[in-house]
């Protein structure tokens, strides 16, 4: 339990912070797993193509908003771009 007006200050701060970081990551979870379906679903579609995009932007929101760390989001950008990339090669 902080003690001192600035540990109790920086609880509370750390909270409003924990709860915004929760919900950008929620977000891009449900991104991730939209675009994915879709590669997996159609790949050559321009509704796949979207997903993909969307879920692009919202890592590099991510990333901006210092929520996720700019080589995280430039590996999970990259994951998502090579499945993409397999998927269209198939077909």
């Amino acid at each position: 339990m902080p003690n001192t007006k600035s540990a109790i200050k920086r609880v509370r701060i750390e909270q409003k912070r924990r709860l915004r970081n929760r919900a950008v990551k929620s977000t891009v979870k449900t991104y991730i797993t939209k675009a994915q379906r879709a590669i997996a679903a159609q790949a050559d579609e321009e509704a796949t193509l979207e997903a993909v995009r969307r879920a692009i932007s919202q890592l590099d929101r991510a990333a901006t908003k210092g929520v996720l760390h700019p080589n995280n989001v430039a590996r999970r950008k990259s994951r998502l771009m090579k499945r993409l990339n397999a998927a269209q090669a198939e077909s």
